[in-house]
C-alpha cells in the first residue's frame, strides 16, 4: 500500500520538502545494479572504460530521476494569493434550526453595507439536512464560505468529509453561531428487540434538548398501560426501566415526556419487543449447584449428567464443572455448536486444566487454552491523532498515549504513526526494551494540525505492520466520519489486525471509536481504562494487578451494562486463544469470562468459581446479569429454529427497514416483493411515511420521528470542520467582522503544495534523449564504429 506513510522535512526558509511514497526508493539500488551489469555485459570489449563509466553515470542519473519521481516528491511553500472579496452565506433552514433566530438576511444586508458583495444560498430545509453536501457544492478553490447552520446532518456526506474536501481546495469554512433561544426536548428509547417470557428486560429512556431546564415528567407504557412515571428535575437525563413480559408476541413500548416546547412529534419514542417462549437449554453437571435453579427461573431447562446423543431440541448447552472424561458425546456437542447453536462452559475444580480438557476434542471449541500464557512479543502500532480536532486537547492526547505506552511489556515490538488527514511515520517498530525512551520523546514532540481522517491513519498503521498480524492502538477523540474508518477497520480485522481504540480529548466521540474497535474485533477503552492494556499486552515488566473481577471489554453483548461486585475467589488456569474476546479478568489478569464464534455457533466460558465449585456471588444482584447475558449470548436468536415467523427492525419515518421472513415459501398477500437470500429465508424492505406502530406480514415495528428532530444545538462536527479548515466562528451581529474576514481571505498567506514528479520525469527524458543523440553523432562523425555509439 504505497503512500500511506509520507515523509517530510522543513528547510531553513520554511519550505517543506517531502515524499508521498518513500518506500519506492528501495528500487533505486536495484536499478543501479541492473544498469551496471547490463553495461558491463553489453559494452565490454566494444567501448572504452571511460565511455562505459559515462554511460553508467548517465543511466544512473536517469534511473534516479524516474525512481524519485515515482516516490512522489512535493514541496509546500507559504505564499500570498490575491482575489476579489465576497461572502457566500450558506443557510440551513431545516426544522432543527428553528430553535434559534433566523439571522441570515440581516447578516447579508450588513455585509453588503460594508462594501462586500454577499450571496445567500439555502443548503437544507424541512427534514432534509444534507448540510455536508450543500457546503461541498459551494466550495471553490482558495475560496471561503460562511455557514449559518447547527451542523446537525441527517443525510449525505459528513462534515468531516466536507472539511477534507475543503482542505484539498485550500478553502475555508466559517460559521455563524446559532445558539438556541427556544426550548426543545426529544426522547429516545433503547433496549432489546427480543425477550423471553418471565425474563426481566432492561430499557433506557434518554431525554435530551436545548434550553430545557424546567422539570419534565417521563411516562413509560407497555401495550398502552403505564408502568412507570419519573420526574427529571433538571429537564434532561435518563430513566432506566425494567419489565418482565408474561405473554408471547409483539409488545409496544412508548416513552412520553410532557412540557411545552417547539415540536411535539419527538415527545414520544416508540419501540417494539418480540417476546417468545423460554428457549430450551440443556444443563449438564454432576454436582448440585445453584446455577441449575437460577437457569430454571429464566429458561426451559432440562438436566443431564453428560451430553446425550441428540441435542437438536436445545438452543444452548450449559456445562458446569465436568471433567473431559465425563462429558459424554463431545462429537455431538461439537456438531451442535458448529451448526449454529451455543455452549457455555462454566469452570470449577473438575474442569478446564483440572478436568484434562487439553487432551480432549472439547478444547478446540473453547475461546481459552490451558495453563498460563507465556509473555509474547506482540507487534503493535500506536496510532496517535494529531489532527486539528485534537487542538487544545493535544496535551491530553499525548499524556494518554504515553500512559498507554507505559502499560505495554518490554518484549512487545512497538512503532508509532501520527495522523491527521494523512499518516506520518513517527518511529519504526522496535522492541520496547531498547526503544521505550525514544518513543516517549517522539510522542512528546507531536504537534496538532490538519483535518481528521482516521481511515488514512489506519491504512498508515497497516503499512507499518508490513502485512503481518498485529494490533493498532488508536489514540483519538473520534472526530471523524464513522463510515469510511469502520470499513477500513473491518478489512483490517479480516487480515488479523485488531484495533484497540482509546478515547482521548475534550469531546470524545465514543460511538465512532467503539464502531472502529468492534469492526476489527478489538476493544474500546476510555482514557481512565488504559490500565486494561496490561491485561492484553502486559508481562513480566508490566504485570496486571487488580482487585476482584475487572471488565475488559464493556462494549461486548455479554458485558454491556454489567456491574461486578463479587469475587468468587478461584479461577481456572487458562489463557486467551488468539481471535477470542477477552471480556472479564480475574485479580491477576487471568481470563474469567471469554467468548468467540465457533463455526456458526457461539461459545462462552466462565472460569471463576467459589470454594464449593459453584458461582457464589455471581448469581446475586447485580453480578447475575453477567451470567444471564452469557447464557443469552450462547442462545443467540431464540426464534432461529422456528418457521413461518417474520423479523423486522424498528426504524424512523422515511428510513427503510428490512423485513426477514423464514418459511418454506415467501409470504403471500403482500406487495413487498420478497427475494430469497438463503434456503427458507426471504427478505424485503418497507419505508414508513408516518410515525406510529405498523404491522406487516404478522410482525409489528415502530416508526419513530425523523432524525431531524433528534438533534438540536451546534454539533461538534461543525466546530471541528471550522477549526480544521482555518475558518472562524462568528456571532450573530458580526457582519462587519465577516466582511473584514472576506477581505483578509481574498489576500492571505496560504500553504501551496507543488508536486515535482513531472519535472523529474522531464529531466530524465531530456537526459536520455541527449545521450542517445550524442552517441548517434559519434557514429555519424566516424569517431566510433560500435553500434552503440560508444568510442
Amino acid at each position: 500500500m504505497w503512500g500511506a506513510l509520507a515523509v517530510r522535512t522543513a528547510l531553513s526558509d520554511g519550505t517543506v520538502v517531502g515524499l508521498e511514497r518513500p518506500l519506492v526508493l528501495v528500487a533505486l539500488p536495484v536499478a543501479v545494479v541492473a544498469f551496471a551489469l547490463a553495461i558491463r555485459y553489453r559494452a565490454s570489449g566494444t567501448a572504452s572504460a571511460r565511455s562505459r563509466r559515462l554511460l553508467l553515470a548517465s543511466r544512473v542519473v536517469v534511473a534516479t530521476f524516474v525512481v524519485v519521481a515515482a516516490a512522489g516528491p512535493f514541496t509546500v511553500v507559504t505564499t500570498e494569493t490575491r482575489g476579489d472579496p465576497s461572502v457566500s452565506l450558506l443557510v440551513d433552514r431545516s426544522n432543527s434550526t428553528t430553535v434559534a433566530p433566523d439571522v441570515a438576511d440581516d447578516l447579508a444586508a450588513g455585509v453588503e453595507e460594508e462594501g462586500v458583495p454577499a450571496t445567500v444560498s439555502t443548503i437544507a430545509q424541512g427534514t432534509n439536512s444534507r448540510v455536508g453536501d450543500g457546503i461541498a457544492a459551494n466550495l471553490r478553490e482558495n475560496g471561503s464560505v460562511v455557514v449559518v447552520s447547527d451542523g446537525q446532518v441527517t443525510g449525505g456526506q459528513s462534515l468531516t468529509e466536507t472539511a477534507e474536501f475543503a482542505r484539498s481546495l485550500n478553502a475555508t469554512i466559517s460559521t455563524v453561531s446559532t445558539e438556541p433561544t427556544r426550548t426543545e426536548r426529544y426522547v429516545t428509547l433503547s433496549g432489546p428487540s427480543k425477550a423471553s417470557t418471565g425474563v426481566e428486560s432492561q430499557f433506557l429512556v434518554q431525554v435530551s434538548g436545548v434550553q430545557a431546564t424546567a422539570p419534565v415528567s417521563v411516562t413509560v407504557s407497555v401495550d398502552g398501560t403505564p408502568v412507570t412515571t419519573e420526574r427529571l428535575e433538571e429537564g434532561t437525563g435518563s430513566v432506566p426501566v425494567t419489565h418482565t413480559f408474561s405473554e408471547t408476541g409483539s409488545h409496544r413500548i412508548t416513552a412520553e415526556i410532557d412540557g411545552e416546547d417547539v415540536y411535539a412529534v419527538n415527545d414520544v419514542a416508540r419501540k417494539t419487543v418480540r417476546v417468545v417462549d423460554q428457549p430450551r437449554v440443556l444443563y449438564v453437571s454432576r454436582g448440585n449447584y445453584s446455577l441449575q435453579n437460577y437457569l430454571g427461573q429464566l429458561y426451559d431447562v432440562e438436566t443431564a449428567q453428560s451430553v446425550p446423543e441428540n441435542l437438536d431440541p436445545y438452543y444452548a448447552v450449559v456445562v458446569q464443572n465436568v471433567a473431559a472424561g465425563d462429558l459424554g458425546n463431545v462429537d455431538e456437542l461439537q456438531r451442535f455448536v458448529i451448526d449454529g447453536n451455543g455452549l457455555l462452559m462454566v469452570g470449577g475444580p473438575n474442569s478446564f486444566e483440572n478436568g484434562n480438557y487439553a487432551n480432549s476434542s472439547v478444547a478446540t471449541m473453547l475461546p481459552v487454552t490451558f495453563g498460563p500464557s507465556a509473555p509474547g512479543s506482540a507487534r503493535i502500532v500506536m496510532l496517535i491523532d494529531v489532527s486539528g480536532s485534537a487542538g487544545s486537547g493535544m496535551r491530553i492526547q499525548k499524556a494518554i498515549a504515553l500512559d498507554s505506552l507505559s502499560q505495554l511489556d518490554d518484549d512487545n515490538v512497538v512503532g508509532v504513526v501520527g495522523f491527521n488527514y494523512q499518516a506520518y511515520s513517527v518511529a519504526q517498530p522496535a522492541p520496547l526494551s531498547e526503544n521505550r525512551p525514544v518513543l516517549e520523546d517522539r510522542i512528546r514532540r507531536l504537534r496538532a494540525g490538519g483535518a481528521t481522517n482516521i481511515a488514512n491513519g489506519l491504512r498508515g498503521a497497516e503499512e507499518m505492520l508490513g502485512g503481518q498480524r498485529g494490533t493498532i492502538i488508536l489514540v483519538s477523540d473520534g472526530g471523524d466520519t464513522e463510515s469510511r474508518s469502520a470499513v477500513v477497520a473491518n478489512a483490517l480485522g479480516r487480515q488479523g489486525i485488531r484495533v484497540i481504540a482509546v478515547g482521548a480529548g475534550r469531546n470524545v466521540n465514543e460511538g465512532v471509536l467503539r464502531r472502529i474497535a468492534e469492526e476489527s474485533g478489538g476493544n474500546y477503552f476510555r482514557a481512565s481504562e488504559t490500565d486494561r492494556l496490561r491485561l492484553l499486552f502486559g508481562g513480566g515488566t508490566r504485570q496486571f494487578q487488580g482487585e476482584g473481577l475487572t471488565i475488559v471489554d464493556s462494549g461486548h453483548f455479554v458485558t454491556s451494562g454489567v456491574t461486578l461486585e463479587s469475587n468468587p475467589g478461584n479461577i481456572n488456569d487458562v489463557s486467551m486463544r488468539p481471535g477470542a474476546d477477552f471480556l472479564v479478568a480475574g485479580p491477576d489478569g487471568t481470563p474469567a469470562v471469554a467468548s468467540w464464534r465457533y463455526g456458526l455457533g457461539r461459545v462462552a466460558t466462565i472460569t471463576t468459581y467459589g470454594g464449593g465449585g459453584g458461582l457464589d456471588g455471581l448469581l446475586g444482584q447485580p453480578d447475575s446479569l453477567l451470567v444471564t447475558k452469557s447464557v443469552n449470548y450462547a442462545i443467540g436468536d431464540p426464534e432461529r429454529k422456528a418457521t413461518g415467523v417474520t423479523d423486522i427492525s424498528d426504524t424512523r419515518v422515511g428510513e427503510p427497514t428490512t423485513v426477514v421472513y423464514r418459511g418454506d415459501s415467501p409470504p403471500g398477500g403482500t406487495d413487498l416483493g420478497f427475494s430469497a437470500v438463503d434456503e427458507g429465508v426471504y427478505r424485503a424492505q418497507v419505508t414508513p411515511t408516518e410515525v406510529g406502530f405498523r404491522t406487516t406480514v404478522g410482525a409489528t415495528y415502530a416508526a419513530n420521528y425523523p432524525a431531524e428532530y433528534a438533534g438540536f444545538g451546534t454539533s461538534s462536527a461543525l466546530t471541528d470542520a471550522v477549526r480544521a479548515t482555518g475558518g472562524r466562528q462568528f456571532e450573530r451581529g458580526q457582519a462587519a467582522q465577516i466582511a473584514a474576514f472576506a477581505r483578509e481571505q481574498s489576500t492571505r498567506v496560504r500553504d501551496v503544495r507543488q508536486n515535482w514528479d513531472w519535472a523529474l520525469l522531464t529531466a530524465a527524458l531530456l537526459l536520455f534523449l541527449t545521450e542517445v543523440v550524442v552517441r548517434r553523432l559519434q557514429v555519424y562523425n566516424g569517431r566510433t564504429r560500435s553500434e552503440s555509439g560508444l568510442p
